[in-house]
C-alpha cells in the first residue's frame, strides 16, 4: 500500500502529469483539497471511497490513511500546485514515516509557472534575472531568520510571493527599496481556472490595479525586472558560433 502525494496542477485539469492522473484514477481511495482542487481534476476515477479534506485536521486525514492501509488499499492524496511547495505534506509524510507507511510524491506544475505562461513571458532572462525566489508573506506564520521579504530582495532577482496579496500594499513598501518604483509587477489570481485574472504595473501603482480587482485571495504576485522591457542578451546556448556537445564547432 502507497500514499501518493499527487500534484494537480495550478487548476486546468489538463495541467496535471500522465502519472498523477493515471493514480488518480486506479487508486481505491482519494483524498483531495477540495478548497483548491477543482473536482474536474478527479474525472474519470473509480474510487470507492472519495474524501475532501477541506474539512478535516491533520490527525482525521491520516486516521484516513491509516483505515486505507489496514485495507491494502493505496491513497490518491491530491494537493494544488505541486506538493512540495506550500503543500503541507512534510508534516502528513512525518506521521506516515512513523507509522511505516509508504508514500510517494508526484510533482505538478506550479502556479509560478502557470503564471509566466499566463503572462507569456520568461522568468530568468541573461543579464537581467538568473534565478527565479519562490517565498510567502509571513504575516500570520512568521519566516525563518533571513528569509524575511527584505532580506530576499536584497538579491534583485525575480521574485514570486505567494500568500501576500491581502498585505500587497506593505510588500511594495519593503520591495521599494531594492527594486524602485517603476520595477514591473503582476498579480494573478486563480491561474488556468476558468474565472482567471490577473493585473499588471509597477510597485508604484500595482496596490491601486489589484484593489480595482478586488483580488483578496488565491492570487500571486510576481515581481521583477524580466516582467517588463529591459533589455537583455541572447543566450550562448542558441549563439551562431558557440560550440556545445550537440553542436560542435564548425
Amino acid at each position: 500500500m502507497t500514499v501518493y502525494f499527487i500534484g494537480a496542477g495550478p487548476g486546468d485539469p489538463e495541467l496535471i502529469t500522465v502519472k498523477g492522473q493515471r493514480l488518480i484514477r486506479q487508486c481505491p481511495v482519494i483524498i483531495y483539497a477540495g478548497s483548491l482542487v477543482p473536482a474536474a481534476v478527479l474525472e474519470g476515477h473509480q474510487a470507492e471511497t472519495v474524501i475532501n479534506s477541506a474539512a478535516l485536521n491533520l490527525e482525521q486525514i491520516i486516521a484516513a490513511m491509516q483505515a486505507a492501509h489496514a485495507l491494502g488499499q493505496d491513497v490518491a492524496r491530491v494537493h494544488s500546485g505541486d506538493p512540495s511547495l506550500y503543500g503541507a505534506i512534510g508534516e502528513q509524510i512525518r506521521h506516515l514515516q512513523a507509522l511505516g507507511i509508504d508514500y510517494q510524491i508526484i510533482p505538478g506544475v506550479t502556479a509560478t509557472a502557470a503564471s509566466a505562461a499566463l503572462l507569456g513571458c520568461e522568468l530568468t532572462l541573461p543579464e537581467v534575472a538568473q534565478s527565479v525566489i519562490l517565498t510567502r508573506f509571513g504575516e500570520n506564520s512568521p519566516m525563518p531568520a533571513g528569509e524575511q521579504l527584505e532580506d530576499l530582495a536584497r538579491h534583485g532577482t525575480t521574485l514570486a510571493i505567494h500568500l501576500g496579496v491581502k498585505h500587497l500594499a506593505r510588500i511594495v513598501e519593503l520591495l521599494v527599496p531594492h527594486y524602485g518604483p517603476q520595477c514591473p509587477v503582476a498579480v494573478v489570481h486563480r491561474a488556468t481556472w476558468p474565472d482567471q485574472d490577473w493585473v499588471r504595473g509597477t510597485l508604484a501603482d500595482i496596490v491601486a490595479g489589484v484593489a480595482a480587482k478586488g483580488f483578496r485571495r488565491t492570487a500571486l504576485i510576481l515581481v521583477g525586472h524580466v516582467l517588463g522591457e529591459t533589455p537583455f542578451a541572447e543566450s550562448a546556448l542558441y549563439r551562431a558560433g558557440h560550440a556545445h556537445l550537440y553542436r560542435p564547432a564548425g
